[in-house]
């Protein structure tokens, strides 16, 4: 298969050597759970449990709202002890609605019987693929049936399952793929019977030989799914830069990859499916690697979603606070966690924990102009130029200049040799688009409403003098009708005749 490149990328220091070798192993149930509402992009799941309920593994507990929305369920049997807000994994510990339940007992989540889904059609499959709660596995977290849903509309011919895993420290999908290999197919096919697509396309690094050799010898019909190697650079599990190495074809700005044909899942999500559609699990568990210089026994965890970070780190030796800096997912693309008293979600693929020494930061000192920035951006964007525009507050310009199609992905200031911190500024810019488009909204919709309210207005005092207007007529009638009407009692006059 002829493959291609995208422009830009890096190669940091990969750092899986200490988690590569280590086979999944279960995480015991914690003490208790913090399950939240959100964690998907989207509206958050509307709670239906409340204090003092008791719930079963795979019990719903939020259902999905909207269209964009994805349902929650229980991981273990226990009770709801309240339903308040609590922190979530975002560099400023935001509160959100979040489920904590008593775990009851140790015993794992039991699989339901379920129908043979490959006797299914496909709007059947979709459906329970979002009764399962399933999103994006590998960091998005957009709910997986919306996309396929979007997919399927568009007739895409081929799916791309994601196994870059490009991120350093991270090999939580590298043991997938060695260890889970014929389930991840099987989740696969459901999906190609989903889309009604001819291919699949599974896209590995070529620094995973062992994974490459499972999948390669498991998939025995190469003209239907097809293992694909390609090489290591960050950021080719992003979603744009993988589809444009398998395709040859880049996706524009503002537009879908259904599109040119293609979408694309993570492999852990193909996993998600074959466990919702064969073994009726939904999506309560993870894997997830726990890594990093801080930590003693590092590994990967087959982890109950609601577990807190807290409650992996001490599983892993980590002393409480015993670490540098902590953060979920990749040291690139992750998020900062200014503490441990957070939940893993269904997005958490990595909790790292860094020691002082992979922490040394450079203060930043001012720019050189060697364009670095520029060469290695994925998406062929200004850097700087963007940088300088958002530190004026210049938010338009800097919009002006591609700043939506920043995939954030910290390749610019990895290069830097002046340790600017780019992608502070673009988190920054990104944000400040996204709330002026939430005012915008808002604003559109108080207009909405007040020209709503004012055609009421006018409706009401066109009808009430539509009534004012009605009765005076059918007072007037009713006068002129007492008018003319003979008087039956009136005295009879008579003609006085003079002399």
């Amino acid at each position: 298969m002829k493959l291609f490149t995208f422009r830009g990328g890096v190669h940091p220091s990969e750092r899986k050597e200490r988690t590569r070798d280590l086979p999944i192993e279960p995480m015991p149930l914690p003490r208790r759970l913090y399950v939240p509402l959100q964690q998907h992009i989207g509206e958050p799941a509307v709670p239906r449990v409340s204090a003092g309920d008791r719930v079963q593994p795979g019990q719903l507990l939020g259902e999905g709202a909207g269209r964009i929305s994805a349902p929650v369920h229980a991981p273990a049997h226990g009770r709801v002890l309240e339903v308040r807000d609590f922190a979530s994994p975002h560099p400023a510990a935001l509160p959100v609605a979040t489920a904590v339940i008593e775990v009851a007992d140790q015993q794992p989540s039991v699989c339901r019987a379920v129908e043979d889904p490959f006797r299914l059609d496909g709007d059947t499959l979709a459906r329970r693929i979002r009764e399962a709660g399933i999103v994006g596995m590998g960091g998005a977290t957009f709910p997986a049936a919306v996309k396929l849903g979007m997919a399927r509309r568009d007739r895409v011919e081929t799916l791309i399952i994601n196994g870059g895993e490009c991120e350093p420290y991270l090999t939580c999908d590298d043991r997938l793929m060695r260890e889970r290999g014929e389930e991840i197919l099987q989740g696969i096919e459901l999906m190609l019977r989903c889309l009604d697509a001819e291919r699949a396309v599974i896209v590995v690094e070529d620094n995973k030989d062992a994974a490459l050799a499972n999948l390669r010898a498991l998939c025995t019909e190469p003209d239907r799914i097809r293992t694909v190697s390609v090489p290591t650079r960050y950021p080719q599990g992003s979603q744009k830069q993988m589809i444009q190495s398998v395709t040859g074809r880049e996706v524009p700005a503002g537009s879908h990859s259904t599109e040119l044909g293609v979408v694309m899942h993570n492999v852990a999500t193909a996993f998600a499916v074959f466990e919702a559609l064969v073994r009726g699990k939904p999506l309560t568990s993870r894997i997830v690697t726990v890594g990093g210089g801080a930590v003693p026994r590092p590994a990967n965890l087959e982890v109950p979603l609601g577990t807190l970070v807290s409650d992996l780190l001490r599983y892993c030796g980590v002393e409480e606070d015993d670490y540098e800096r902590l953060l979920v997912g990749g040291p690139m693309m992750g998020q900062w966690l200014p503490h441990a008293q957070v939940p893993v979600v269904k997005g958490s693929s990595g909790i790292i924990a860094l020691s002082e020494a992979e922490t040394r930061v450079s203060l930043p000192q001012p720019c050189i102009r060697c364009s670095r920035c520029v060469e290695v951006c994925p998406a062929g964007l200004l850097p700087l130029e963007l940088a300088k525009r958002i530190r004026k507050e210049d938010i338009d310009g800097a919009g002006s200049l591609g700043l939506k199609d920043c995939i954030a992905c910290g390749s610019c200031a990895y290069v830097c040799p002046s340790k600017i911190p780019l992608v502070q500024y673009f988190h920054y810019g990104k944000g400040q688009l996204q709330a002026r488009a939430v005012q915008a909204r808002k604003l559109e919709r108080t207009a909405e409403l007040a020209a709503s309210k004012e055609r009421r207005v006018e409706e009401m005092e066109k009808a009430k003098a539509e009534q004012a207007a009605r009765r005076k007529a059918e007072a007037a009638a009713k006068k002129a009708a007492a008018g003319t009407a003979p008087a039956e009692n009136a005295p009879k006059s008579c003609a006085i005749e003079g002399d």
